[in-house]
């Protein structure tokens, strides 16, 4: 071989060595709701009023070395919203709050995913609530993955987040309750997932 064939041989393996590593494309999980919540909190007056929402959808596609790809979204239905009153619950469900029957449902998409202090991502996104959207970052931890020990042949995932919105932004209310001193308008949000997928 002369040393003319030879230099472009040396160089290509040179680059290919050299070269950035390419990350996997970033799987997707499969939400398990029955360990998935969207939990609110809110002051009533003294007390404070806790609910949830048990009917949503979402999508997950999560890799912590591979955030370009990675993406989070929800999709809740409002009408699933629980206090554990009932005559509550349709109160909130009501032109007074939610206005369900007009705007069934809450959104979130993620716009990206950057990776915070410790575990912790912080998911920027788009809320939508009563048609108003918003953009805001939802801080995830991220408990790590693991083969399911309930689940064999499958490996799970977690994350758990917190923030406060004031609901008065996305006119949940018109203030009516709040200069009342009977509603609060800044709501503490929980949101805990789990997911999974086969190995």
């Amino acid at each position: 071989m002369n040393k003319k064939m030879l230099f472009p041989l040396v160089l290509a393996v040179l680059v290919g060595l050299l070269g950035s590593p390419q990350h996997a494309e970033a799987r997707s999980w499969e939400i398990d709701k029955e360990h998935t919540n969207f939990y609110f909190s809110v002051d009533h007056i003294y007390a404070k009023v806790r609910g949830c929402f048990t009917d949503f959808t979402g999508t997950i596609v999560f890799d912590p070395d591979n955030l370009k790809d990675s993406k989070i979204s929800f999709e809740i239905k409002v009408k699933s919203v629980d206090t554990g009153i009932g005559k509550r619950d349709n109160h909130l469900l009501s032109g007074d709050f939610f206005d369900a029957s007009k705007y069934p449902l809450i959104t979130f998409s993620s716009t990206r995913i950057a990776k915070a202090e410790g575990n912790t991502y912080n998911v920027n996104g788009t809320l939508t609530i009563k048609g108003v959207s918003t953009d805001l970052i939802l801080p995830l931890t991220y408990g790590g993955k693991k083969d399911n020990p309930m689940a064999p042949g499958m490996e799970v995932t977690g994350f758990n987040g917190q923030l406060t919105l004031d609901r008065l932004a996305y006119t949940v209310g018109d203030g009516k309750y709040y200069t009342m001193g009977v509603v609060g308008k800044d709501v503490d949000i929980l949101v805990t997932i789990e997911a999974q997928r086969k190995k």
